[in-house]
């Protein structure tokens, strides 16, 4: 392992690139390998053949509870434990989740090895994407990253059908048993080689380790310390501390219940953390788990024929994780508010079309037409909002809230991943196909939530993005404006000062008139 300890540059950024991707694959995997062996006839036998109608919907939707209570419970303390040591803690949890449950011989065991799984993935979804963004020394860096970050998590769903599909060919305990551990090597590989990464230097600096984030600085650019590049991205991030010290104090827990409406801090630190968890609420909204999950019961209902279902929603879930390499070459050219405006309105057209076809009383050219759009759909979205919602959001943390940030966007995908599942199956058997109503709207909303309250974040560097929010009168670094107050800063006062010291004097004053206003 002393090459990995060695490595530098882009070498080393790309490797992170890989083990995150690993770590996120097997995020995807495990969501999807138990849905494809839950009837298999072993796999019932080894857990009792459970009779109880709860007992399966139990054991899918421990997983996602888990995710979901984990993402907001280990909060306070990944910032102690940081992006890399909140990575390895999931990766280790996922190894014993997945024993415990490729070891099952009860309902009981079965769902501990899940809690696990879901406590897992909590860890690492809202760790990795947060990673990726900080550990990008380039600008045009974080879209790539993050975008390649979603082709392998889409990628691993597909994996994990294929995988079952081949296994349960065969009628023996070991046919529903590995696929299920074969997950352990995504973790294995991926924290083994985390192990020996350094955590981000945004992260170092923030916990006052300053030494180790000039060595991480170092090593990601492959540069000495004295380099001007450094030393420039070095006094950004201390102003932007500063800033975000200075908001902190006019945090209010209350503004949390009005989404950031009242929000008026320097920096809207609430209103950016109600972002991420709405967003990510809000793609499931639209229909992608719901499809993803379900996808036998959606192409049945489209009019396909159960002959055929299988192989449809082996392809379904292969062009799913297709759409998502569009976003790796177009997330920087295109913009991240554009590509998510612009899906979604591309989202509900396809919807509404989708919805007619289901209203009708629908003949076979129009069963295919139905089929056909759901995945143009499925393409759409894994483009437009799969890997460009966790971008967007580990964007807009705040250095300091950047942790919960990355909590809350989980929370906000776990959450209304297990309402929205939940309630798929309720709704087609109760109102039809009333319930794509349902959806549209969800779609619509996407449109609306974006174009009004999602600023562009692309081409800037994350110490920018503070300013983005930035209530007007708050100085940016650089910037050669007036303070809160109106008063400019007197030329002879500054000779001899650093520009680090002139920055940091623009944003006391400037908090301090923020204080004095309020």
């Amino acid at each position: 392992m002393g090459t990995l300890i060695n490595l530098r540059g882009r070498s080393l950024y790309r490797l992170m690139k890989f083990i995150c991707g690993l770590a996120f694959m097997m995020y995807g995997y495990d969501a999807g390998v138990l849905g494809g062996v839950l009837l298999h006839k072993p796999f019932l036998n080894a857990i009792g053949n459970p009779t109880g109608e709860w007992t399966i919907a139990l054991i899918s939707s421990s997983y996602s509870l888990a995710a979901c209570v984990t993402t907001l419970a280990v909060s306070p303390f990944t910032f102690r434990l940081g992006r890399r040591g909140t990575i390895l803690l999931g990766n280790f949890a996922a190894v014993i989740g997945s024993v415990i449950q490729a070891t099952s011989w009860s309902v009981g065991q079965l769902i501990a090895g899940r809690v696990f799984t879901g406590f897992a993935i909590g860890c690492i979804s809202s760790a990795v994407p947060i990673y990726l963004s900080e550990t990008g020394m380039e600008i045009g860096d974080r879209g790539p990253a993050n975008a390649f970050n979603a082709i392998l998590l889409i990628s691993g769903v597909p994996l994990a059908y294929w995988i079952d599909y081949g296994f349960v060919q065969y009628d023996t305990q070991f046919s529903w048993r590995v696929p299920i551990a074969f997950q352990c090597i995504f973790a294995i590989t991926s924290g083994g080689c985390m192990w020996f990464l350094p955590d981000t230097p945004r992260w170092y600096y923030a916990r006052g380790r300053p030494e180790l984030g000039d060595d991480a600085f170092c090593r990601l650019t492959d540069l000495p310390l004295e380099h001007p590049k450094i030393q420039q991205t070095r006094r950004e991030i201390f102003i932007a501390m500063e800033a975000e010290l200075e908001a902190k104090s006019s945090l209010k827990w209350t503004q949390f219940l009005t989404s950031g409406i009242t929000d008026k801090t320097p920096l809207r630190i609430v209103r950016r953390l109600c972002i991420c968890f709405w967003l990510p609420f809000i793609r499931e909204w639209t229909g992608s788990s719901m499809l993803a999950y379900y996808s036998t019961v959606t192409l049945s209902q489209a009019g396909a024929s159960p002959s055929l279902v299988s192989l449809l929603a082996g392809v379904q879930n292969i062009i799913f994780a297709a759409g998502c390499v569009p976003l790796y070459f177009t997330v920087e050219r295109m913009g991240r508010r554009t590509i998510l405006l612009w899906g979604a309105i591309v989202m509900s057209t396809l919807m509404l079309i989708f919805l007619v076809l289901q209203a009708i009383n629908p003949t076979t050219p129009m069963r295919w037409t139905s089929i056909a759009i759901i995945w143009i759909f499925l393409f759409v979205m894994g483009w437009a909002w799969q890997g460009a919602v966790w971008l967007y959001c580990s964007e807009i943390g705040p250095l300091e809230y950047r942790h919960f940030a990355g909590s809350i966007t989980a929370f906000g995908e776990w959450l209304s991943t297990f309402l929205f599942v939940m309630i798929l199956p309720i709704g087609l058997a109760n109102i039809k196909w009333r319930f794509w109503i349902f959806v549209l709207v969800g779609n619509l909303v996407a449109v609306v939530f974006v174009y009004f309250l999602c600023p562009e974040t692309g081409g800037k560097a994350l110490e920018e993005i503070d300013w983005i929010f930035a209530k007007p009168g708050t100085f940016a670094p650089g910037d050669k404006r007036t303070t809160g107050n109106g008063d400019r800063y007197d030329a002879e006062e500054q000779k001899g000062w650093t520009t680090e010291e002139k920055h940091m004097e623009e944003v006391r004053q400037a908090a301090a008139t923020d204080k004095v206003n309020r």
